[in-house]
């Protein structure tokens, strides 16, 4: 086999500010939600499958970002997540701007259940590019970034659910809440380790 210049094994992992044309991203995933859409007999059917396609994406970003930073820090100073907050915190701010060019906008614990938070996106790239029909009107393509969420955590070992939920706001009316729900054991490794 013969790799050329051009291949895609000669690029340069390291390199952080690679942009992708919005018209490019658009129409792949626009091309996607087809797809999906094509081989679903229901809406949820189609969010789940726009959740499966983010779950592998996002656990390769994680091992993606994780080899950045391994080449740029000094080997003693290397540090992974062990606090779901640590974790959190890192997806709301490296891994949103490693793949919107910005952080999220907010960060939230539910106050009524222990192992639930919320990521919001108050303009989430995604919903830019969908014009949903009317017969779709409750599809939430956003489930796509939802399955990159997890396929994050899980890959960090933190297992979870996370899901999307379009909930408008004032001059937000594309605003999006991932809700992350970690598993109990988490929940019970987290306070067996840290005392909570």
């Amino acid at each position: 086999m013969n790799l050329g210049k051009n291949s895609i094994y000669e690029k340069n992992l390291s390199r952080r500010n690679s942009e992708i044309n919005i018209s490019s991203l658009s129409f792949l995933f626009c091309e996607m939600v087809s797809y999906c859409h094509s081989n679903s007999k229901s809406i949820s059917e189609l969010e789940n499958k726009l959740n499966i396609l983010g779950y592998s994406i996002g656990a390769k970003i994680l091992e993606l970002n994780c080899y950045r930073e391994n080449i740029l820090t000094i080997k003693k100073q290397l540090k992974r997540e062990l606090k779901i907050i640590e974790i959190l915190q890192f997806i709301h701010t490296v891994i949103w701007k490693n793949l919107f060019s910005k952080m999220a906008d907010e960060l939230e614990k539910s106050q009524d259940i222990a192992n639930e938070f919320m990521v919001i996106d108050n303009n989430p790239i995604i919903s830019q590019f969908i014009s949903v029909p009317r017969e779709l009107k409750q599809l939430n393509c956003n489930a796509f970034v939802a399955g990159i969420v997890e396929g994050v955590l899980d890959a960090a070992y933190f297992q979870c659910t996370v899901t999307a939920h379009t909930v408008p706001r004032d001059g937000h009316p594309l605003r999006t809440v991932f809700l992350i729900k970690f598993d109990p054991a988490v929940i019970e490794r987290e306070n067996i380790r840290y005392g909570y």
